[in-house]
Parts: structure tokens; sequence; C-alpha cells
């Protein structure tokens, strides 16, 4: 990992921090702050935009939708204290991605290796809802991120949401750059496990996976095997290689 990585890193972070862009969001943020749930009544909460986390070297790029109110509004780190989180990190531990399988608080030791975490909007939005102009504000840290993170080769977006907003950022870079785009909606429909591949506005490979909600992961409707079968894939498309115990804890 390069010092100057590590730099751009901290100063897209400071910026993200910064952002108020989105009055309704960094309201709401400020409100769940102060109230808390009754079970983290002691602790003092983020409240404030949640910066993406993980390598700076990442040839993974995972797409979140937004933080959690009592979870990265919390904690102040990507899908971090909550049981998205929970279900999300032990798959990247499983497939070779991160160091330890549980995400409790922002210095509790967790580290990514190849895999760096995003969302659409870095707020914690009411109903776990963001606006579209809301989306649109934020658009352009995931822009600067997919485009200017050097290694970048595979995107894995987590839910519908997160899918359109990474196939918006393409569009609107290809569009930047040419006048016009040739990536129409139609032609990458969300499913879990789809995959794509695009070579404009940089070669890439597009996955989609089912959020790991607690609405999907206690309903069946995402289970671990089927994340890690797209995390696998990830891995194997980005040309990394596992290491032995990672292989074994992904079987």
């Amino acid at each position: 990992m390069s010092s100057q990585s590590n730099s751009m890193i901290g100063r897209w972070a400071e910026e993200v921090v910064a952002c108020e862009r989105c009055p309704r969001l960094r309201a709401y943020c400020e409100l769940v702050a102060l109230q808390k749930r009754r079970a983290f009544q002691d602790e003092v909460y983020w409240g404030k935009p949640v910066p993406s986390f993980g390598d700076p070297d990442a040839s993974l790029l995972i797409a979140g939708l937004a933080p959690a109110a009592h979870g990265a509004n919390r904690t102040g780190r990507m899908f971090t204290g909550d049981r998205s989180g929970d279900f999300l990190y032990a798959a990247l531990y499983r497939c070779g991605f991160a160091n330890q399988p549980r995400a409790l608080h922002a210095r509790d030791g967790l580290a990514l290796s190849g895999a760096y975490i995003t969302a659409s909007a870095h707020c914690a939005p009411p109903d776990n809802k963001p606006l579209p102009e809301e989306l649109d504000a934020c658009r352009p840290f995931l822009r600067r991120e997919l485009l200017e993170l050097p290694n970048v080769r595979v995107v894995l977006s987590l839910g519908a949401l997160g899918h359109r907003q990474v196939v918006t950022v393409l569009r609107e870079a290809e569009q930047a750059a040419g006048g016009k785009t040739t990536l129409r909606y139609a032609d990458f429909p969300f499913s879990h496990g789809a995959e794509f591949k695009v070579t404009a506005p940089r070669p890439l490979y597009l996955l989609c996976s089912f959020h790991p909600s607690q609405q999907n992961t206690f309903t069946g409707k995402l289970t671990e095997a089927m994340l890690d079968r797209v995390l696998l894939r990830a891995r194997e498309l980005a040309g990394r290689k596992m290491a032995a115990k990672a292989q074994r804890s992904a079987k």
C-alpha cells in the first residue's frame, strides 16, 4: 500500500465527513445521535457522514445503500455495529477479504485486503430511504471511487438501488468523456448473482447481490452460501488467489 494511496483515501474521507449537501440527512443523523437507542445509551454516536472503508489498493469495490441509523451512524464505519454488517463481514472473512469475521466498532482491528466498501449515500436516511436528490448529491463520491481507485476490476452492488447508482455513474462518466453513452439501464437488470462486463469508461465486471439486510437474511432470501458464491466469483474475476485458511472457511 503506497503512502500516496493512503493520503488520497484520507483526503476523500475528510471531504465526506465535512459534507453538508443534504440538510435533511444531516439533521436526521444528529437527531439519532442525540436520542440514541436504549441499548447504546452510554455510547457516543458518530452522527456524521460515514466515509468509505477498506484497502486503497482494492481490486473489489463493494457498493451498499447507506449507513444504518444505529449501525454505522453510531460507530462511524461502514457496515459496523449492526446485523447487516455481521452478515457481510463474516462472508468477507470466509472469502479472504477480511482479517476477522466481526465488526463491532471503528477500533476493533478489522482490516480489509483487496476490498473497499462504499455506499450510494454516506448519511443514514430516515426509514433507510434516501431521496433521489440526496443520491444525486452523494454520487460524486461514488464516481470518484469507482473511477479513480487504481486497481478496481470488480464492482459488487448490494441491492438494486446501489446497482442502479453504479450504472448511473458509468453512464455519466461515459457521457462526460464523449457526449453520449452506450450504456442502457435495460442492459443491466438487477438480480442476485447477475454479472456484467463493461469496457467504458474503464474495464470492469459488475456483480449483484441481495443486500445483507435482516429483511433478506432472516427470511432466507439471502443465505451465507449465496453471498459466498458471489464473493468468490468476485475474487476470481479480480484475479486474486485465496489463502488456504480462507478457502477452508468459505467451504
